[in-house]
């Protein structure tokens, strides 16, 4: 059973973005101006490089960095295997799931309570191809996992704590990937430290899981086993580990949940229990116990906790509102 209480200072930022300008920046080192797009656990970093191949570097004390070994940390990119025919990857908490272009899953690291989803709890420090399905597109990895296949269903597998699988029950670990209701139009899921948002093809944004910050955004502390739908017109969510930060249709950013650290960017640490906005012309976000985003001029953003420096700003001064880090990103 995985505790919920996790020290804030060790939170990173937890997301999948895309570098629209890999070459951007004279600063940036020549590894990642090859990079398609990464994504940051807690302690591990993964990334795709525009050939195809997959690199990790950091932590990898349950070999979730997928290079075969288990232990130590790692300062530098490696690769993962040889294959180049990778599309899309997650980075959990201490696993890693990520998707090859024929639509196969492979899963590898950290499986204690079945967060792989290959059926068992034994941990893999290489990857390893979960069922014999080609038809997954895209999937979100925390402690647990979820993934949407290509026909728009949406599955979950791993820890069920605070119901985040969606699956209608609460409690248990669940070993394989089980369909969340019999939907078939969602479009991107984002899992969060106990709960999960999506949004649908029509871009309505749903919520569940746990609750007690308001991060489902439905106004309550309730916790929800099922998909609660939240509102309409939006374009992009991201789960934090208790809060939530998405983007509507017109651009503007808007955030709800846990705001201790000023996570939200509202300039309080107040929580919310539904979505507030903050401000106008945003085109992609994440965040973890901090928020980093990006506004459409390709200047990236950042605000909340900064214990260690994650904000950008060059200080250790959490921010209440969104703080200006470095331009086009």
């Amino acid at each position: 059973m995985i505790k919920k209480t996790i020290i804030p200072i060790l939170a990173l930022t937890f997301a999948l973005f895309s570098c629209a300008d890999p070459s951007a920046g004279s600063g940036v080192p020549v590894f990642f101006r090859d990079v398609k797009t990464v994504s940051a656990g807690l302690f591990h970093t993964v990334a795709i490089k525009n050939d195809g191949t997959l690199w990790a570097w950091g932590d990898n004390g349950h070999g979730q960095l997928g290079i075969g070994t288990t232990g130590g940390t790692h300062y530098s990119p490696e690769q993962v295997g040889t294959d180049e025919d990778w599309q899309t990857v997650s980075a959990g908490y201490s696993h890693t799931v990520a998707i090859k272009t024929d639509g196969s899953l492979w899963a590898w690291g950290n499986n204690y309570s079945g967060q792989l989803g290959d059926g068992s709890t034994t941990q893999s420090a290489s990857p390893v191809k979960i069922g014999t399905d080609t038809d997954w597109a895209t999937v979100s990895a925390r402690y647990y996992t979820t993934a949407i296949k290509t026909d728009g269903s949406l599955w979950a597998w791993g820890e069920n704590l605070s119901g985040q699988l969606g699956i209608g029950t609460t409690g248990g670990t669940h070993y394989s990937p089980e369909q969340v209701g019999t939907d078939e139009d969602w479009q991107t899921v984002s899992a969060g430290g106990f709960y999960t948002v999506a949004i649908k093809t029509d871009d309505t944004l749903w919520a569940w899981g746990d609750n007690n910050f308001g991060q489902l955004g439905d106004g309550s502390t309730t916790n929800k086993l099922s998909p609660v739908k939240i509102s309409d017109k939006w374009k992009a969510v991201s789960a934090g580990y208790s809060h939530t930060t998405a983007i509507k249709n017109d651009g503007t950013l808007w955030a709800w949940g846990e705001n201790l650290s000023g996570q939200l960017g509202d300039g309080s640490t107040t929580n919310k229990l539904s979505p507030v906005k903050i401000s106008d012309k945003w085109k992609a976000v994440a965040g973890e116990y901090h928020t980093t985003a990006i506004r459409t001029d390709n200047v990236l953003w950042a605000w909340g906790m900064n214990n260690y420096g994650q904000v950008g700003d060059g200080t250790t001064t959490s921010r209440s509102v969104p703080k200006r880090v470095i331009e086009s990103w």
